[in-house]
């Protein structure tokens, strides 16, 4: 099997607190007996996408010494994204990116507007997103984006979702080594389907955002108590998707009930 951890929203902030819960979250997944293959960073590294805050963050998901790939979100700055967490040259253009995990394809879309909170995959990313699907060998793929593509009764993400869903839809209901879609942007664990594909939405490690069903803006819509929490996606021998959610104890993770 191939075992991924997704993390989201962690909002790097110059603050100590935001740091603490993803070293936690780290130091979590550090400690597992069997580590996840690779860490997925769907979006929001940042709260304003400053050089400072991307330090943060690079000391922070360093720390479990397994791979690690980002891509940004509506708080991010590409250009400090880039120099700061990729260390390529700077440039506006989307940030776009494949991997190989073993015989899994990652793909991580770009769905930021710069200066935007919605999302939006433009001419140039599907035209890579393309040429990518095209080249990927065969074997599970899973696609990665910020804003999720669908409706999540969320109060405030449904409104800054991503725009036009449905060219994003087509792509993944004709490819059938797509075997789900990974968003953030939601700071909830939401599990749906898109384009007959599973979809799942990683809680934030920094915050929890209601639902339709909690609250109505403009009141309190995000609840900071609560413990960090991730998703362990499971690619099985048959290609199959199984998640799990996990909230990690800011005094530790017990690895054995207490005597």
């Amino acid at each position: 099997m191939i075992l991924a951890a997704q993390l989201s929203d962690t909002h790097f902030d110059h603050s100590a607190r935001n740091t603490e819960r993803v070293e936690a979250v780290m130091g979590y997944l550090a400690e597992l007996p069997r580590r996840p293959d690779v860490i997925l960073v769907t979006g929001d590294i940042t709260d304003s996408g400053t050089p400072e805050q991307y330090a943060q963050a690079r000391t922070a998901l360093r720390a479990a010494e397994i791979p690690v790939y980002l891509l940004p979100g509506n708080h991010d700055d590409r250009v400090n994204f880039r120099t700061a967490l990729l260390g390529e040259p700077a440039a506006t253009t989307p940030i776009n990116n494949v991997y190989r995990v073993g015989e899994l394809t990652v793909v991580m879309l770009d769905s930021s507007i710069p200066g935007q909170p919605a999302g939006l995959l433009g001419e140039d990313t599907f035209d890579w997103l393309r040429a990518t699907l095209a080249e990927a060998p065969d074997g599970p793929i899973l696609v990665a984006l910020h804003h999720p593509p669908k409706r999540v009764f969320s109060p405030v993400v449904d409104v800054i979702a991503l725009a036009d869903p449905g060219r994003l839809a087509a792509v993944v209901a004709g490819d059938p080594r797509i075997v789900g879609i990974l968003t953030g942007h939601a700071h909830s664990p939401i599990a749906t389907t898109f384009a007959g594909k599973p979809m799942i939405s990683c809680p934030s490690t920094a915050s929890v955002l209601g639902g339709e069903w909690e609250v109505t803006p403009p009141d309190r819509v995000m609840d900071y108590a609560p413990d960090p929490a991730i998703a362990l996606h499971v690619i099985d021998e048959s290609f199959g998707l199984t998640t799990h959610f996990r909230s990690v104890a800011m005094g530790g993770w017990l690895a054995q009930p207490p005597v």
